[in-house]
């Protein structure tokens, strides 16, 4: 398979193209030129290269003229939340146009088209009631932060797209899901940094927290990827996907687990306002049972290990960097 992936340096793109590779792909990734690439590092010297910015819709045209995909996971774009409430004009025209301007340059191109995966979140559904749990593809969809309706806008995007042009694309909306390599915004990768920093001496003996009460579906990235992967294969085009654990972490559980995992002997957990979201949802998890049913999908990794891993990867990393 030919396999292009947008967004590559990033998080997922970066554990979705080693999986990839291992699968005999053959892997293109397309990034801005100013995009940080230590994520892909150690396998770059593998993978094709192309910088390619989504919202020029001449460099998206040059980007598949050079790697005539037979598929595309489209990763790229903003995705972090408390970004679109400071930036919702740039959140939107990133995410919504950069996946016009992908979908119509394969139109442009013309039959026979690439399988395209848009990559969704279950922040499209927003607003839960605790009458929706466990949350299914069938839950309305109530978005709650400018990146939300970011993404609700990619998810209904590839389904015109499809039903108007018989683009292949498959939708995905992929519940929280960490890692190695996690940006050190996003919560548990924040604290898993902060108590690292506070093991090496290089940080105070406090950890800055927000809200702790909210409760999220959790899961590893190589199994998220893993999904992707399978619903590359054997998705239905035009059809939604959860991909998820189907249980609620409190973020206090991830914090104590993270903390009784630490060398540091005492850490005082302080709140920041600033951390806390102008809307947060109380509880938040998903049914998988769609993706079970046509791939045979489910979490393998346990979450436990998922932070011990995250926890190692800020260890090895910051060991790395000067203090």
């Amino acid at each position: 398979m030919r396999l292009l992936i947008t967004g590559i340096t990033g998080f997922v793109g970066s554990h979705l193209a080693e999986l990839a590779l291992a699968q005999g792909a053959e892997v293109y990734g397309a990034c801005r030129w100013r995009s940080n690439t230590e994520n892909i590092d150690h396998i770059r010297d593998r993978l094709h290269m192309i910088e390619a910015d989504l919202r020029d819709v001449s460099s998206v045209r040059e980007m598949l003229e050079t790697s005539q995909p037979e598929a595309i996971v489209h990763l790229a774009g903003q995705s972090y939340v408390p970004t679109s409430w400071h930036a919702p004009a740039e959140t939107l025209g990133t995410n919504a146009i950069g996946q016009v301007n992908l979908l119509e340059a394969i139109r442009h191109r013309g039959e026979p088209f690439p399988r395209v995966l848009v990559v969704g979140s279950s922040e499209e559904y927003g607003l839960v009631q605790p009458r929706d749990l466990p949350v299914t593809e069938e839950t309305p969809l109530r978005p709650l932060s400018p990146y939300a309706v970011s993404k609700v806008a990619q998810d209904f995007l590839g389904f015109q797209y499809f039903r108007n042009y018989g683009i292949p694309c498959i939708r995905a909306r992929a519940f929280n899901h960490e890692g190695p390599r996690r940006g050190e915004v996003f919560v548990t990768s924040n604290f898993a940094r902060q108590i690292a920093e506070i093991e090496l001496g290089r940080h105070e003996p406090v950890l800055h927290v927000g809200n702790l009460k909210a409760r999220r579906d959790y899961t590893d990235v190589r199994d998220i990827v893993r999904g992707y992967w399978l619903l590359l294969q054997r998705g239905e085009p035009g059809e939604v996907y959860n991909l998820c654990s189907g249980r609620a972490w409190a973020i206090q559980e991830i914090l104590d687990f993270l903390l009784s995992q630490s060398i540091a002997r005492k850490i005082e957990v302080r709140e920041d306002p600033s951390r806390l979201r102008p809307s947060d949802v109380p509880v938040l998890y998903g049914s998988a049972d769609k993706i079970r049913r046509i791939t045979g999908w489910e979490p393998a990794i346990p979450f436990e290990q998922t932070l011990k891993d995250l926890l190692d990867y800020w260890r090895a990393r910051l060991r790395r960097m000067p203090g």
